[in-house]
């Protein structure tokens, strides 16, 4: 990978970074040319997609006792070259892929700013074009990090690249063509000297060995980017913003904890550092964990399933004092594009009050990382949209990865084929840094399965997920400027160890899935009806097939020309369907009608154009046209003295091979012999079910 930095007129500077995967292609970072008013503003453009990210950050101080950070990142149809399809033709509420994006970059970014930070801090991150080739979603982690670091914020610099796997091949910054067929989807942010600050990840059972040596290419080649952005940087010379006040407390009341004229924010802060500070030294120095745990202890773990017989699957996933109810539903298979992986958690899993609502960003984001964990065992002929729903009922730490070990559980105790089963733990970080070079750690413990209180006064959550054979999915977010190498394949490996416990115990409560669905599952038959009686079987304007999933609750969808697909709730309504079905058909049983033979046909319908008869009672009439009914040219069927009631014959030409009509004629009889006439009484039958269809004859 090769930089060259090139600038330009009125502050406009900008440069190239060659990255060598497959072949080279050109990253280009620039700013001073839009959005000048703004702290910060960069665009960053790889291929010809193009992200613009701005950075404002207020100097008078918030009263939030946190970093008051906000990150939102917004698509434009624009930028496709499309225009939106609702109503309004605009863009309207923020969708999914927006908001776990949002949350993508501001775990990158946040861990950068100093201890004490509390000024509002705003980032918007937005597309202006997009090739359809590169995903901008790590380009607006890298545009962020410009703004920061080239501006008056803070000096930490940070680069973000996604790296793919096709064949066993590593790919850095693959496009969507190469992603399409990639077993990994990694995302790692570098900080300098080759240290982690961000990992997010989605795989299809790598082997650790696989992963851990992504990751460490992913951490290289962000290092040739910062390397470029530390020269720029020191070309710029910005002179950097001293805050009003950093807000930490005095050395003094931390020791003593008293002060008659301190502010009560100062107090405050006091208490928590005093407490993070003892918190901390017990760990590092004793080994000891609030909760009386080894370093590398789980919690007690608890599994139950099959809990409420009219779910299709349900667990219970107990790990200390997370809890979590999962169930599983099965639908049509049109009922969703996607499995659906849904993560609630209401107030009281914290013994809180709050509001009930529309999802937020942190059960979107805890959905998400669940559903890139069970995804890839899921088969991918399973016959049913899945559906997911984990409830938090009791959260003290990584509710995430419980709801991946219960949404395991649930799936196989609804009898879904998966591959294997899935477990999920976080490991979290007490480090101590080097008095003389901050941002190197001079001491550290990796915990694992952390608490929430550690998960608060630690470092590092890192979730990893996956099966007795691979990884599936990992998340890590720090909150120290960066992670050593060794760190990192530290907690991989001691999640893994963590990981495999955890199955085991998980094995007890149900090892493999259940061999078939419950009873009260859903049901999917195939219905075979051939062209010639289509139109009977849906009715005009589809009115049968509306009726038949109004009354009976099914799904009725056409699988190719003569099949449609029954999909029913439960075997209950699949009966209702089958019977109404051979209600609406009953009356179109249609006998081996031989072709070239004569029939005799009752009138039962005088039209302008024709007569409609019938060729056997249970028969549904069929339009004789006036052009068939004689050699000379008619306007009326009256002018042949025909009437309802009258039987005439008919010869039989079979069916239109266009619209499945039948083919009826008494012209050519006018003529001819007479011939031997047949009389019909028999019919065939529409049958359900995966055979084809079965016919019944008589002549006579």
């Amino acid at each position: 990978m090769n930089c060259e930095i090139k600038r330009a007129v009125q502050g406009h500077w900008q440069f190239h970074v060659l990255c060598s995967c497959c072949f080279c292609r050109k990253l280009e970072i620039s700013s001073g040319r839009f959005a000048r008013f703004a702290d910060g503003a960069a665009v960053v453009q790889l291929g010809d997609t193009s992200v613009m990210v701005t950075a404002v950050s207020k100097t008078k101080p918030s009263p939030s006792q946190f970093m008051p950070l906000v990150v939102d990142y917004r698509q434009k149809a624009a930028a496709a070259g499309r225009i939106p399809t609702n109503y309004l033709r605009r863009e309207l509420g923020t969708t999914d892929n927006e908001i776990l994006t949002s949350r993508l970059i501001d775990r990158s970014i946040r861990p950068l700013f100093p201890p004490g930070y509390f000024y509002d801090t705003q980032i918007l991150c937005n597309l202006l074009a997009v090739d359809g080739a590169n995903d901008p979603d790590v380009l607006a982690i890298n545009a962020g990090e410009v703004n920061l670091s080239y501006r008056d914020f803070f000096t930490n610099q940070i680069c973000a690249v996604r790296v793919g796997m096709v064949n066993g091949e590593l790919l850095v910054n693959p496009t969507r063509a190469e992603m399409a067929s990639s077993s990994l989807n990694l995302i790692v942010a570098g900080a300098p000297s080759s240290q982690v600050v961000m990992i997010e990840a989605s795989a299809e059972n790598v082997l650790q060995q696989d992963f851990c040596h992504a990751v460490k290419v992913g951490v290289k080649h962000t290092q040739q980017i910062i390397h470029a952005i530390q020269q720029l940087a020191r070309e710029q010379k910005v002179t950097k913003r001293t805050p009003v006040k950093m807000f930490s407390p005095p050395a003094d009341m931390v020791e003593h904890m008293k002060a008659k004229d301190a502010e009560p924010f100062e107090v405050i802060e006091s208490f928590n550092t005093l407490s993070k500070e003892i918190f901390r030294n017990l760990v590092l120095n004793e080994y000891r964990r609030c909760d009386g745990r080894e370093l590398t202890g789980l919690r007690n773990i608890s599994c139950d399933v099959d809990l409420f017989k009219p779910l299709h699957g349900s667990a219970l996933f107990q790990r200390g004092q997370t809890q979590v109810l999962c169930s599983v539903t099965f639908d049509s298979l049109e009922s969703s594009i996607k499995t659906d992986i849904i993560t609630t958690f209401p107030p009281y899993a914290t013994n809180e009050t709050g509001k009930m609502g529309g999802l937020n960003r942190r059960e979107l984001g805890h959905g998400a990382l669940a559903e890139k964990a069970l995804r890839p065992v899921i088969p991918k002929d399973f016959p049913f949209t899945i559906r997911v729903t984990a409830e938090v009922l009791e959260s003290n730490g990584s509710s995430s990865m419980a709801s991946a070990c219960g949404g395991s559980l649930a799936l196989m105790d609804a009898g879904v084929p998966i591959s294997s089963a899935v477990a999920g733990v976080a490991i979290g970080l007490i480090s101590k840094a080097n008095p003389e070079k901050p941002a190197e750690i001079e001491n550290y413990r990796l915990l694992t399965d952390i608490l929430g209180i550690e998960d608060y006064l630690g470092d590092m959550d890192f979730k990893l997920a996956g099966t007795n054979k691979g990884i599936t999915a990992l998340q890590a977010d720090v909150k120290i400027p960066g992670l050593p190498l060794k760190v990192v394949m530290e907690a991989i490996q001691q999640a893994t160890v963590a990981k495999r416990e955890i199955l085991g115990i998980m094995n007890k409560c149900i090892a493999k899935p259940r061999e078939s669905r419950k009873e009260n599952g859903p049901v999917v038959e195939n219905v075979r009806v051939p062209v010639s009686r289509r139109a009977r079987f849906v009715g005009p304007g589809g009115y049968n097939l509306r009726r038949l999933q109004a009354q009976t609750g099914v799904t009725i969808s056409q699988v190719d020309e003569e099949t449609f697909s029954v999909f029913a709730p439960t075997p209950g309504a699949m009966n209702e369907a089958q019977h109404f079905i051979s209600e609406i058909c009953k009356d179109d049983q249609e006998q081996q009608l031989e072709f070239g033979a004569i029939y005799t046909a009752t009138i039962t319908e005088i039209r302008d154009i024709g007569v409609m008869v019938k060729l056997y009672p249970n028969m549904t009439p069929v339009l004789l046209h006036n052009s068939q009914l004689d050699h000379k040219r008619i306007k009326h069927p009256s002018a042949l003295g025909l009437e309802v009631g009258q039987e005439i014959q008919v010869k039989y030409f079979g069916r239109d091979p266009t619209d499945g009509r039948m083919r009826l004629s008494r012209k050519v009889l006018q003529s001819t012999a007479a011939s031997v006439v047949k009389r019909l009484n028999d019919k065939q039958s529409i049958s359900m079910g995966s055979s084809d269809m079965q016919t019944t004859s008589t002549d006579s």
